[in-house]
C-alpha cells in the first residue's frame, strides 16, 4: 500500500491497525551497562510480539544500534541501514518507542522522517503519540524534538557544571589510566609497583643526562614494560616527564568542549588551567625540585630540536642560508623564474620578499652565476687542494666512526612492529565494542603517522648506508672520490658547500648590470672578491683584482 492510499485510509476512518502494512521497529539504548541491555532486550521482545500479534501486518526483521549516542545519526549503522532499506521498499512503516530514539537532534528527526515518507514510508513515535502518516505530525515532531534537543543541551550544561564544581573541589576527573596512580573516590592513589618506575624516569632524565630514547631502551633493558605488557614508547616518556601530578599538583580545565552538538573540543594554553598543589588528592611521587630540574632540560632540549629543524630547512638547497645581504645583513631566499626556456634558480633578500622593492632592491642573484664564482673560486685556490682533502677526509671518517646506521635501522624496526601490535589490539578493541569509533579511527591515524615516519626514517638510514659503502672502501678511494668532487664537474652539493664555504655577500654597484660579490672561503683566512657582468648577450665572471 503506497503513502498516499494509506492517508487516504485513515482519513476515512481507520487506524493503522487496520491497513496492511510491511511493519519493522527500531530500537537503541545509548549505553552498554546491563540495565540498558535489560532494556534493549525488553524492546525488541515487546516490538516482536506487538507486531506479529497484529494479522493486518506483514512483520520485517527489526533495526538495532547498541551503546551509541542519539545526539547525531552519524555512526549509528542500523539506523541508517534503515533508511537505505526504505529506499528499496523494504517495509512502509516504522515504529520506534519515542523521538529520542530516532534522534535528539530536530534537525536530523524531522530530516529523517520526510526522507522516509518521500519513499513512502510513515513511522509511529508510540510514546510520543506522534504517525508521521498523518498531517499534523511534523508540527508536533518540531516541538517535541525540539523538546528533546534541549534535554541534551540541558544535560550538556549540567554536566559541565559538574565538571567545575569537581575542579573547584579538586575531585580528580578523567580515568583511572595514569601510570603510577590509581584512582579511588575522586582521589589519586600511589601504586608503588608502577611508582618505582615513574621515579626511574625522572632520575634517569634530570640526573643521568639519559635521554627520553635512551630511557625507553634502559627500562627494556631492566624488563619494565607498559600496561599492555609492550615496551614504553618514547611518547608515554615524554607525557610522564610533563605531568605535573608526579609532583604533586592538580591540573584540570586542559579543554572545553565547544558545542553540545559536536565532538569539537579548544585547548587551552597551559597558563589556563586550573593547577595548584593538593597532595590530599594527587600525592606526589617525586619532589617538586626533580620534577622542574627535568622540565627544565626537556625545555632546552626541545629549544634545540626546533632550531635543528629550522636549520635543516634552510640547508635544504645548496646556498640556503649562504648568501647574505650587504645592505640588510640577512639571507637571501630561493625562489623559481619561470622563462619560456625552462625554470631558473634564483636568490633575493629577504627584504624583498617581505616588502617587494621598498624592502631591497637589492639585485637577485641566479644560482648559475654562483656555481661560476665557486668554480672559478676553487680553481684559484687549487693550492690548497691537498690540505682542503685532507680537512674532508678527517670529515667524512669522522662522521662514519660516528655511524651507527645499523642499529638505528634495527631499533626503527622494532618500533614499528610494536607500533602494529598495539594497532591490532586497538582494532581488537573496536571490533568488541570496547572503543567509540571516533577514538578508535584518531588513535589509528596516530599511529600510522609514527610508522610513516619512522619508514622515512629507514629509507633515509638505507640511503645513507649506500653512500658509507662508497666512501668506506679505502682511504685511497676516498681521496680520488674527494678529488673528482672538488673538480665540480657535475655542480655543487650541499656538502662540499657545507664543507667550505662560509658566507657569500653580496654587493651594489652604480652599473646596473655589475653586481659584486665576496666569497669566505672556511680554509682561507681572506676573503676573494669576484664580479659578475651580465651583458646582452651573456653573463661574465671574473676576479675583480683581473678587472
Amino acid at each position: 500500500m503506497d503513502l498516499y492510499n494509506m492517508r487516504n485510509e485513515l482519513n476515512g476512518g481507520k487506524t493503522i491497525y487496520d491497513l496492511p502494512m510491511k511493519v519493522t521497529y527500531y530500537a537503541r539504548v545509548s549505553t552498554d551497562k546491563d540495565e540498558q541491555a535489560h532494556s534493549l532486550k525488553n524492546q525488541i521482545e515487546y516490538y516482536n510480539d506487538f507486531i506479529k500479534r497484529n494479522k493486518n501486518w506483514t512483520y520485517v526483521d527489526g533495526y538495532i544500534d547498541e551503546g551509541i549516542s542519539g545526539t547525531s545519526v552519524a555512526k549509528r549503522d542500523s539506523f541508517l541501514k534503515m533508511i537505505e532499506d526504505a529506499k528499496l521498499e523494504k517495509f512502509n512503516f516504522i515504529i520506534t518507542k519515542e523521538i529520542s530514539r530516532f534522534s535528539r537532534n530536530t534537525l536530523d528527526s524531522i530530516k529523517y522522517t520526510q526522507e522516509l515518507l518521500k519513499n513512502g514510508v510513515g513511522v509511529l513515535f508510540q510514546s510520543d503519540n506522534i504517525n508521521t502518516l498523518l498531517p499534523d505530525s511534523e508540527l508536533r515532531l518540531t516541538i517535541m524534538s525540539s523538546i528533546a534537543q534541549d534535554e541534551v543541551r540541558k544535560l550538556s550544561e549540567r554536566v559541565k557544571f559538574g565538571f567545575k564544581r569537581a575542579i573547584d573541589s579538586g575531585v580528580v576527573l578523567g580515568n583511572s589510566r595514569i601510570w603510577g596512580y590509581d584512582k579511588a573516590g575522586g582521589r589519586l592513589v600511589i601504586n608503588e609497583k608502577q611508582a618505582e618506575v615513574v621515579r626511574l624516569i625522572f632520575e634517569m632524565y634530570a640526573t643521568q643526562n639519559i635521554g627520553v630514547r635512551g630511557i625507553c631502551s634502559e627500562l627494556s633493558d631492566r624488563g619494565y614494560k607498559n600496561t599492555h605488557g609492550n615496551n614504553f614508547t618514547s611518547t608515554t616518556i615524554r607525557n610522564i616527564l610533563v605531568n605535573p601530578k608526579y609532583k604533586g599538583y592538580y591540573c584540570g580545565n586542559k579543554s572545553h568542549k565547544i558545542d553540545y552538538r559536536s565532538n569539537n573540543r579548544k585547548y587551552f594554553d597551559k597558563e589556563e588551567w586550573t593547577m595548584y598543589k593538593d597532595e590530599e588528592n594527587v600525592p606526589s611521587i617525586v619532589s617538586e625540585e626533580l620534577w622542574d630540574r627535568a622540565n627544565y632540560i626537556l625545555a632546552k632540549r626541545s629549544e634545540k630540536v626546533k632550531l635543528k629543524n629550522v636549520a635543516s630547512y634552510n640547508n635544504k638547497y645548496t646556498y640556503s642560508g649562504k648568501i647574505i645581504c650587504s645592505e640588510h645583513n640577512c639571507s637571501f631566499q630561493r625562489s623559481l623564474y619561470r622563462y619560456p626556456s625552462g625554470n631558473k634558480e634564483i636568490w633575493q633578500c629577504r627584504k624583498f620578499y617581505e616588502r617587494g622593492k621598498k624592502g631591497c632592491t637589492m639585485p637577485i642573484i641566479y644560482t648559475s652565476e654562483l656555481n661560476q664564482i665557486m668554480k672559478e673560486c676553487y680553481n684559484e685556490i687549487v693550492t690548497n687542494k691537498a690540505d682542503i682533502i685532507h680537512d674532508l677526509l678527517k670529515i667524512y671518517s669522522s662522521v662514519s666512526k660516528k655511524s651507527n646506521i645499523k642499529e638505528d635501522i634495527a631499533k626503527y624496526k622494532v618500533e614499528i612492529n610494536n607500533i602494529l601490535k598495539r594497532k591490532d589490539k586497538l582494532l581488537d578493541l573496536s571490533i568488541e565494542g570496547k572503543l567509540p569509533d571516533e577514538e578508535f579511527e584518531t588513535r589509528n591515524n596516530i599511529f600510522n603517522e609514527d610508522i610513516d615516519t619512522l619508514k622515512v626514517k629507514i629509507a633515509n638510514l638505507e640511503e645513507q648506508e649506500r653512500k658509507n659503502a662508497d666512501i668506506e672502501e679505502s682511504v685511497e678511494t676516498l681521496r680520488q672520490i674527494i678529488a673528482k668532487e672538488l673538480d665540480f664537474e657535475s655542480g655543487f652539493d650541499n656538502t662540499i658547500i657545507d664543507s667550505l664555504l662560509d658566507r657569500i655577500e653580496i654587493y651594489r654597484t652604480e652599473e646596473k648590470n655589475i653586481i659584486d660579490v665576496k666569497i669566505y672561503i672556511k680554509v682561507i683566512d681572506e676573503d676573494l672578491e669576484y664580479r659578475i657582468n651580465r651583458g646582452r648577450k651573456n653573463t661574465s665572471v671574473c676576479n675583480k683584482q683581473y678587472t
